[in-house]
């Protein structure tokens, strides 16, 4: 009697736990609550990868500077302003960094602020912690911001130090540093805020600059002019002769410029990625592309193709990729690569000659050039219908408006930008070494040095 109990009990028990088990297919088609389900905000989490990848890309981008154009700029300069070229590039990087930490990275990409500026909030790194992060382009990745404020910094530094180009061999190394902070405070910062944080102007137009088409290489290039125009030409220029030094050095710094310039381009993808991938692989053609253009081009007119022309080359090839480089495909990057080159070519050959101003290096020649070429041409190798990452109702009218628009304002904003700190250094330090000086060579007159003895 009492197993034939438990047999029943049993049996209503399995048959209650079915119901209850098989209760959810059918009560929601009587009586399901009306409650959406709640959705958890995703939260950024570091990834470890990513960070290694950013980290690695920030002492790329510092290679390109120390030793990268330190020996490329240094190379190109007479014997006699070899250590005075490195001195003044090293030298700017340095206060770049200071400026950065400062209030350069709060300007930029600090918390809150307009379309120009992002404000103060974050001077001197307030509030920021190894716990803080910065977002990536990927819901729910994030970078330690003091990773991302390194990387940051090594362009704000190399921006800086390209300006110099045009103005080597003549300016004094106190006009130079005070030049490069006012410069940086009232140019850089801001152009780098309206086009890389999400609040600046060019950033909420849609502007494409993946790398620095227009922060790094339109500003310095622009900038560059400007300020060799201001500063006059140098003695002897243009009848005297005034060829490189070293080519080797150059070489060398070319080199050195072309790999560091993987952190640069590849590095601005914020993780390591398809992006960066894509990045990178445009890294190698457009500037493989543009280094033979250049040696082309010397043959088409009648010279040979020479080693300083496959540096010039190289250079213009990197710089026009970096605005585009993951915004083309790898085939509208080797096109947009062999256009800057040609066109800076021209630019350096025969345009410099004609207006006859003394861009000592070529900054503007290349880099301006080269950078308006860049930015400008992203808007056409975007498109999925030439290959570029795309969407398929991308408008190529109105991006190479919002595209122009960039490049105008940056060229404004420079120019205006680099005459008011050329003349605040002027009126401090006096701006131009003695003639005494710059005869006899910036090594000895400013720094009591000899590169070679």
């Amino acid at each position: 009697m009492k197993h034939d109990m438990k047999t029943a009990a049993a049996a209503v028990l399995g048959f209650g736990a079915a119901m209850i088990a098989a209760a959810p297919a059918w009560a929601q088609d009587v009586a399901a609550p009306a409650v959406a389900p709640v959705v958890a905000p995703v939260v950024a989490t570091v990834n470890k990868g990513d960070t290694a990848w950013m980290m690695t890309s920030t002492l790329l981008v510092l290679m390109m500077i120390v030793p990268g154009l330190a020996l490329f700029y240094g190379g190109l300069t007479r014997a006699k302003n070899m250590l005075s070229t490195m001195t003044q590039i090293g030298a700017v990087a340095c206060l770049a960094m200071l400026l950065w930490v400062m209030y350069g990275y709060t300007m930029a990409f600090g918390d809150g602020g307009g379309e120009y500026i992002s404000g103060f909030g974050k001077a001197l790194l307030r509030g920021i912690t190894p716990d803080s992060t910065a977002a990536t382009f990927t819901a729910g990745v994030a970078i330690p911001e003091y990773v991302f404020i390194c990387f940051q910094m090594t362009f704000a530094a190399i921006t800086i130090a390209l300006v110099l180009g045009s103005v080597v061999e003549r300016m004094k190394f106190s006009a130079v540093m005070v030049f490069a902070i006012v410069w940086l405070t009232i140019v850089y910062f801001p152009v780098a805020h309206m086009v890389w944080a999400s609040g600046g102007k060019f950033f909420k137009m849609g502007a494409l600059d993946f790398a620095g088409g227009t922060v790094v290489h339109i500003n310095a290039g622009v900038s560059a002019l400007v300020a060799a125009l201001i500063l006059g030409k140098r003695i002897g220029y243009p009848a005297e002769r005034m060829a490189p030094h070293s080519l080797t050095m150059t070489g060398i710094g070319t080199g050195l410029l072309w790999v560091g310039w993987f952190g640069f381009n590849a590095g601005s993808a914020l993780e390591a990625n398809g992006s960066a991938g894509l990045a990178m692989l445009n890294t190698f053609v457009a500037t493989a592309s543009a280094g033979l253009a250049w040696m082309l081009i010397e043959r088409v007119n009648g010279h040979q193709g020479s080693a300083l022309g496959f540096c010039s080359g190289i250079i213009a090839g990197l710089v026009a990729v970096t605005p585009a480089a993951g915004n083309s495909g790898p085939f509208g990057a080797i096109i947009l690569g062999a256009v800057a080159s040609v066109v800076c070519y021209y630019a350096v050959t025969f345009l410099k000659p004609k207006l006859g101003y003394d861009d000592a290096l070529d900054a503007f020649g290349i880099h301006g050039i080269g950078g308006m070429i860049g930015a400008i041409g992203t808007g056409i190798v975007y498109a999925p219908s030439l290959g570029g990452p795309g969407k398929p109702d991308f408008d190529m009218g109105h991006q190479l408006f919002v595209q122009v628009a960039a490049v105008a304002t940056t060229i404004v904003w420079a120019a205006v930008g680099t005459v008011i700190a050329i003349y605040v250094a002027k009126a401090l330090t006096g701006l131009r070494v003695s003639r005494e000086v710059e005869t006899e060579g910036l090594d000895i007159g400013e720094h009591g040095e000899r590169a070679y003895n």
